[in-house]
């Protein structure tokens, strides 16, 4: 079985996948006959002409992240072998996930099961191949959006989140195995869990407050990380010998393109032009800002010398932290939250990873894992009403309830997958093609020396 899907590129398995599905569930076939006017999500669209604007654009900036943010962030700092690789992982997530989102996706994370048993867990499958959306239709989470736009907006997240993942087993993952096991996580991790919280589920329900993933994109992504890692093994030369970033200018170009995008990500969550959005723009600035600074005042203390990867890493460790506060907590709760997390994502990403020896190449779980958690709880202090109402409730408690369903259900979830992708496409690359470098050995390119 391994070998029939070596020789079957991943992309060429989706697209069969994707055919077949269509054929099967009849997807062209009965459109508006079959499907109510309106489906239990749905609210008739009342156009926020604003609102609107401001979420198309937030959408771009979004995926802005992605690419080509993430992929030269994740690039520079791998060996220069590899460069090619690594980008090329994060075009391949936003491939795969994409088409994902579209076929079953954004139906589980945000439909309304029938089922009142399943509504909690997972949304319905009413809406594959996004039938019964229509250009008069709104999630009726934001009535004044387009759907489809609310759908793309949604897609954005869902792409960065597994490409977060990529940057724990960087330099060592067959490709194949990259697409397969991002779409299945796409589908069973990530849907799921988005739907718990943002879609109508059990959590969103519980009082757990996450404006923009801390739990259902950073805690999720670091924990699944953190399992791949320790699946998949170090890397050669892991601990024995140096293995250094390629090029940290292009992660400072990277960076930046995070730092922008993540205003999308954060002030478009808001939903709308409107107050909210403007808080929460400033309150990721800021935290970007404070976390850096501290990130920059312990390396000083511990090395002597301030690196550019490592003021970088504080300022994402800082994004990452205040993503589930942005719009609950006020500027100056913002800037304790990104002053915390630059020490905390630094002792994950540099003391907790030595003393366990753990290969998290790129720091998947040290920033994203750690940074998402300590903002989550963070959240549960510094909400205040004053920025939201739905603050009133915010508790550290309903919080950490959270964070373990979410930390529990991923690191179960992404080890089956991870099984299932060893048995199918296999994981990890000879050691021959790891010495040699995935950019050749994989995809027959490298950069002229």
């Amino acid at each position: 079985m391994s070998r029939v899907w070596n020789r079957l590129p991943g992309a060429a398995a989706l697209l069969l996948l994707t055919i077949g599905l269509f054929y099967a569930g009849g997807a062209f076939a009965q459109t508006a006959e079959a499907a109510p006017a309106l489906l239990a999500h749905q609210s008739a669209l009342e156009l926020d002409g604003a609102g609107t604007a401001w979420l198309g654009t937030s959408t771009a900036l979004v995926l802005l992240m992605t690419l080509p943010g993430l992929a030269l962030f994740y690039g520079g700092m791998v060996r220069r072998k590899n460069v090619i690789a690594t980008i090329t992982q994060s075009v391949g997530v936003f491939a795969v996930v994409s088409l994902v989102w579209f076929i079953a996706g954004y139906s589980i994370a945000f439909g309304a099961n029938a089922d009142p048993m399943l509504q909690p867990y997972v949304g319905s499958l009413d809406m594959l191949f996004l039938n019964g959306v229509t250009l008069g239709t709104a999630n009726s989470l934001l009535t004044g959006i387009p759907e489809y736009l609310f759908i793309s907006f949604q897609m954005t997240f869902a792409i960065i989140t597994p490409a977060l993942v990529t940057g724990a087993f960087a330099e060592r993952m067959k490709y194949s195995g990259l697409l397969l096991f991002t779409a299945l996580w796409s589908l069973l991790i990530y849907a799921p869990i988005c739907h718990w919280v943002w879609g109508g589920g059990f959590l969103g329900a519980a009082g757990v407050l996450d404006f923009a993933g801390g739990a259902v994109v950073h805690v999720n992504s670091g924990v699944a990380g953190l399992v791949c890692a320790i699946f998949l093994g170090r890397r050669k030369g892991y601990g024995s010998e140096p293995i250094l970033a390629h090029n940290p200018v292009l992660t400072m170009i990277g960076a930046s393109l995070l730092l922008v995008g993540w205003i999308g990500f954060n002030a478009g969550s808001a939903g709308a032009a409107n107050e909210l959005m403007g808080v929460a723009l400033l309150n990721t600035v800021l935290a970007a800002a404070a976390a850096a600074l501290t990130w920059k005042l312990i390396e000083l203390i511990e090395k002597k010398k301030v690196s550019l990867i490592g003021m970088l890493s504080g300022v994402v460790a800082g994004l990452v932290a205040i993503t589930p506060a942005a719009g609950f907590v006020d500027p100056k709760g913002a800037v304790i939250i990104g002053l915390i997390a630059g020490p905390v994502c630094y002792i994950s990403s540099v003391w907790i990873k030595k003393l366990l020896r753990y290969d998290d190449s790129l720091d998947a779980f040290g920033i994203h894992g750690a940074g998402g958690l300590i903002g989550a709880l963070l959240t549960g202090v510094f909400a205040t009403t004053a920025i939201n109402s739905l603050s009133a409730d915010a508790t550290v408690g309903a919080q950490a309830i959270g964070l373990a369903w979410t930390i529990a259900y991923s690191a179960v979830g992404t080890f089956i997958i991870l099984i299932v992708c060893k048995f199918t496409t296999g994981l990890r690359v000879s050691e021959a093609e790891e010495t040699a470098g995935l950019d050749t050995s994989l995809h027959g390119e490298a950069l002229e020396h």
